[in-house]
């Protein structure tokens, strides 16, 4: 039996955090008197940690066979982190609580994600509606806390992020261990597999669209709000966004039946060229930032459900935990920090239409990289074997 509400139920409220953080956290911090570049800093201290603990937690799960006990100290530890932003902010308290929440929340999904497919064995197809769930949490999270923060202080955010990570909490506690399917070949070893030229090109591709979305996360609610958008506004933004993404999850069975891994890839570096030029440049037109936000459908959801299913054929069972690892500190980790950081120190000094055209090179830049380093006809295979 598939636990398929207990799954969803993570997912939902680990992406239920995920839309009250990225959207409305740098208000926060604005508000307590935060710098562009400190905020920078902090935000990105969630990508700094997801370059080192997903694959020390990857790398532990591996040896020790299982994955349930780490996800569940995760959020605990998670939840302990966050705390602190209740007592103290002072940028050195606020980095260390960063720093601590950060470790250990950027632990868990990795190991969810191999959770899921070791439940999903034989049906991995249906990954997406499982992960869809997690879309649904961020628009709740993200339109919701939009109308709130209009009327309440923007300091009441930090009790509704608590409540959500109790909620990732509990939800790790009822998660079942998955065995461990039976692998059909041979052991092989894990830097032979990184040897392969389509492995490192699809990791490297997505560092830099990681890279691309760096400004979008750290800065796109600020930017909505500069250019005079209600906080109201900048939630259905967001939750537009999501709703393509959820779109893409759902259908993804249909999609990789008619397109490769490879293809899908590729487009979805194509619109983030497109997407994060339109933003920045679109700032004051609606109707272009509402087209832009519906590219997220491919920029992420098509990106990312085709990546996951890329390391899951490719690591196989033996270093399935540590490839999925590898996947998000490339990706999310290193990518995602050097796209927060870069945005942290060109917001003032060369705009926000320029800074989010450095996220439309870096696009381009991981389109390079599939183009030339994964070729068309090599081990294009549509879904995860």
């Amino acid at each position: 039996m598939i636990p398929y509400w207990r799954l969803s139920g993570y997912y939902f409220f680990y992406f239920a955090f995920v839309g009250a953080f990225s959207p409305y956290f740098a208000l926060y911090l604005q508000s307590v008197g935060s710098s562009a570049a400190q905020i920078a800093v902090l935000m990105s201290l969630m990508s700094m940690m997801r370059m080192v603990a997903p694959t020390l937690w990857g790398w532990l799960a591996d040896r020790l066979g299982v994955r349930t006990p780490i996800v569940r100290l995760s959020g605990l530890l998670s939840l302990v982190g966050f705390s602190g932003f209740l007592v103290m902010d002072d940028y050195a308290g606020m980095f260390v609580s960063m720093a601590v929440l950060s470790f250990f929340w950027s632990a868990a999904l990795p190991l969810v994600e191999t959770l899921t497919f070791a439940h999903l064995e034989g049906q991995a197809s249906r990954y997406g509606n499982i992960r869809a769930w997690g879309s649904v949490g961020f628009i709740l999270a993200v339109l919701g806390l939009g109308y709130l923060l209009d009327d309440l202080p923007v300091r009441m955010l930090l009790w509704i992020i608590v409540g959500v990570l109790a909620g990732i909490l509990s939800c790790a506690l009822v998660i079942p261990e998955a065995l461990r399917p039976r692998s059909v070949s041979p052991p092989v070893a894990l830097m032979q597999i990184l040897r392969r030229g389509e492995v490192r090109s699809l990791l490297l591709a997505c560092f830099f669209m990681s890279a691309a979305h760096g400004a979008l996360y750290v800065f796109y609610s600020l930017h909505l709000v500069d250019h005079g958008y209600s906080k109201a506004v900048v939630g259905w933004m967001w939750t537009l966004g999501v709703l393509a993404e959820i779109a893409v999850f759902m259908y993804m069975p249909q999609l990789l039946k008619a397109f490769s891994l490879r293809t899908l890839l590729v487009w979805s570096f194509v619109a983030a060229v497109v997407r994060f030029a339109a933003i920045g440049w679109g700032g004051d037109a609606l109707i272009l930032l509402v087209l832009a936000q519906l590219l997220h459908g491919a920029t992420f959801g098509a990106c990312h459900a085709a990546a996951v299913a890329a390391v899951n054929r490719w690591f196989g069972t033996q270093h399935q935990a540590r490839g999925q690892a590898l996947y998000g500190s490339i990706s999310f980790g290193a990518g995602g920090m050097l796209g927060g950081l870069i945005s942290g120190y060109t917001w003032e000094g060369i705009g926000a239409a320029w800074t989010f055209t450095l996220g439309s090179v870096f696009a381009f830049l991981g389109l390079l990289v599939m183009l030339r380093g994964w070729p068309r006809g090599i081990d294009e295979g549509s879904g995860p074997a």
